[in-house]
């Protein structure tokens, strides 16, 4: 796992325009983090998960996906939807829980879905989704389809009871399924070191029958490789890959938390100057495919992209009362219809 500039392996497939969108991605999702952020201190949001850091892991393992495969996000993949299509608008209208919202606002922030793209809303149960990402990809086997699913992980996942069975399972039936890991290097205050006995967390799929490999998670290029090599091998029948992408989380777990209880200044020092867009910004500057004048240019259009994006959000109505019950049951039970006309009346 290297350190410095990134570097373009052998066998890609991409054209100047996709090397330079791959940067554009990970800027669009800093900004974001740097808007939500400052919101959720300003009270107009109630929590926000960022994913400063982490960029490269999330863009570079979602860009060779193609649009029928299906995402099973944890925390930090829910920009995937975004990134396959999702409006800005409902994207962020589920943080701030406004009628915008896909989900009617009964999800959590930072709970993304986007149908059209066939990415799956987390759940803040740790885990649970990577046997939900078997389950789907065991289905497209049986209708004999040739598409992936993606299970997205921390590292915290990996000591879950979820993460063996899933990964069980794949192993056994051969299910078309990437199983990607996120080694931010803390799961929440617990330190990677502290959460596995093995060299790595990509060792462990030679448990189960499959091959895991341990990718520089900040190095977008070689993502997008081992992750581009494990859906080829799904799609051909040839069964799952477990991706270890090594990275860091620079901010905190959540708009929750305060890192530096549990850790040094100096590590994170340390990983910035690993920062995963300073890397490719150099990378694509010595192409002579980016500059400083470029990235003027696209900033500017990412903080006017995301800023409308806000104002849409926040400025949609809230979400109707009844948004509670409907779609619960086929037929609304009495009480809750009763629940409901009782609410009304108390605040006609």
């Amino acid at each position: 796992m290297g350190t410095g500039k990134a570097r373009r392996p052998s066998g890609l497939d991409l054209s100047d325009e996709k090397l330079v969108e791959l940067l554009r991605q990970m800027l669009l999702l800093r900004t974001i983090d740097a808007k939500m952020l400052l919101l959720q201190r300003q009270g107009r949001v109630a929590f926000y998960g960022p994913v400063s850091g982490q960029e490269a892991s999330i863009v570079g393992s979602s860009f060779p996906l193609a649009a029928e495969d299906w995402i099973f996000s944890a925390l930090r993949e829910g920009p995937t939807a975004l990134l396959r299509g999702m409006s800005i608008d409902v994207f962020l209208a589920e943080n701030f829980g406004t009628s915008l919202s896909s989900q009617k606002a009964r999800q959590m922030p930072c709970h993304y879905a986007y149908r059209g793209a066939n990415v799956v809303t987390w759940s803040s149960c740790i885990g649970t989704q990577l046997p939900h990402a078997v389950g789907t990809a065991m289905a497209m086997k049986y209708r004999r389809d040739k598409n992936v699913a993606v299970g997205y992980m921390g590292d915290g996942a990996t000591s879950e009871g979820d993460f063996h069975v899933a990964l069980n399972f794949a192993g056994v039936y051969k299910s078309p399924v990437v199983f990607v890991c996120q080694n931010n290097q803390w799961a929440i205050s617990v330190p990677a070191k502290m959460q596995t006995a093995s060299e790595s967390f990509a060792v462990k799929a030679e448990a189960y029958g499959f091959p895991g490999v341990r990718v520089d998670g900040n190095d977008v290029l070689a993502v997008y490789k081992v992750m581009k090599d494990a859906v080829s091998r799904a799609r051909r029948g040839d069964g799952p890959t477990l991706v270890e992408c090594v990275t860091y989380r620079i901010g905190p777990h959540s708009s929750s938390d305060d890192p530096t209880k549990y850790r040094e200044a100096a590590e994170v020092e340390t990983w910035k100057n690993r920062d995963p867009i300073e890397r490719y910004r150099t990378f694509l500057t010595d192409l002579g495919l980016w500059s400083r004048e470029l990235e003027a240019t696209v900033q500017k259009d990412l903080d006017a992209f995301v800023q409308s994006g806000i104002e849409r959000a926040e400025s949609s109505p809230q979400p109707p009362v009844e948004w509670i019950i409907e779609d619960v049951y086929g037929e609304t039970p009495a009480r809750l219809r009763r629940q409901l006309d009782d609410w009304r009346s108390a605040n006609e």
